[in-house]
């Protein structure tokens, strides 16, 4: 049984990974993927989201009419959307406005209504809450990658959450000098995307030999 959660846990990690293997999110995946800290910050949003919208869909898969199933959902994912709104417009202003329009998206996040629907209504609350991590983890971690890449290779710096004396930007010599300017448009995204995914399916291919 602990093997099974395990695995539950740690499937959106590569094997299942929602950017990378299912392809889920990819509009937020390259829309706010400029710098490291937007890419960090999309994805604690959606990790909030989705692990409280599976939690509630679970206990509540058994009242929830089949009728008004992905109506209700939209409802109870759109409630921890705000909630995740209100906060960091208050105490991550910045970041609120670098995600701008893609933070109340998360309401219809092909992620999370996926998860609600292929998993969170079919499985016990324990086995959501950790799928609902362990997606939201690979998530981030996408976004994180994506976001590094683009920015170190694109701008020639890594930009994270200003704090004392440091103003939150780690500049890269090489590249802030002569900087692959192609990567910080959505064409550079979408190039960057598709060789990591090729990447991501080589090597899963590698491992079943």
């Amino acid at each position: 049984m602990a093997t099974e959660r395990m695995q539950v846990l740690t499937k959106g990690f590569f094997k299942e990974n929602p950017v990378f293997i299912i392809m889920l999110g990819l509009c937020p995946t390259l829309g706010v993927t400029t710098q490291v800290i937007n890419g960090i910050g999309m994805g604690l949003s959606v990790i909030f989201v989705l692990v409280f919208s599976n939690i509630f869909i679970s206990m509540l898969k058994n009242i929830i009419p089949n009728s008004v199933r992905i109506p209700s959902y939209i409802v109870i994912i759109a409630a921890f959307v705000t909630i995740v709104e209100m906060v960091m417009h208050a105490f991550a202003p910045s970041i609120y406005q670098a995600l701008g329009i893609f933070l109340p998206l998360i309401v219809v996040n092909c992620i999370i209504l996926g998860r609600a629907e292929a998993f969170a209504n079919k499985n016990t609350v324990l086995d959501s809450f950790l799928d609902g991590v362990g997606m939201g983890v690979g998530f981030t971690m996408a976004l994180t990658l994506i976001a590094f890449i683009r920015e170190v290779f694109g701008a020639g710096t890594i930009t994270l959450v200003p704090m004392g004396g440091f103003d939150g930007v780690i500049e890269i010599p090489l590249f802030y000098t002569y900087p692959v300017r192609v990567l910080t448009l959505a064409a550079g995204a979408l190039l960057l995307m598709g060789y990591l995914k090729a990447f991501f399916e080589w090597n899963a291919n590698r491992k079943r030999g």
